[in-house]
């Protein structure tokens, strides 16, 4: 089954400290090679910061643009990942092992697959 791992980071709790940046950066690096690896790696990129993001809306037939995320909250989008898993234990674990929820939210849902 496929699953979605949002990652939802909180800039107040992000490492700030340049090693310990990279020490995170090398962990999401490790995390990737080891389920592209294991064929559970369907697909995951990192996303541009907030300051990029334009969302879209429809309201009584008009669209409208507006800057930035689709919700107001402290933590943005970072990045996802879709991993193909036997189930819901597993995808959890692997959110668990995720640097994010360590410091931000990784949220896991399925994938609807038609």
């Amino acid at each position: 089954m496929k699953y979605m791992l949002l990652i939802a980071i909180d800039p107040t709790l992000a490492p700030t400290d340049p090693a310990e940046a990279e020490a995170s950066s090398q962990k999401y690096y490790e995390f990737t090679n080891r389920i592209a690896e294991s064929g559970e790696l369907v697909a995951g990129e990192r996303l541009h910061g907030n300051d990029t993001a334009t969302s879209v809306r429809i309201r009584g037939g008009k669209v409208t643009t507006t800057d930035g995320p689709f919700v107001e909250t402290t933590e943005f989008l970072g990045g996802y990942y879709v991993v193909d898993v036997k189930d819901l234990d597993r995808a959890l674990e692997l959110a668990a092992e995720l640097p994010a929820a360590g410091h931000g939210t990784v949220e896991v849902r399925p994938v609807w697959e038609m």
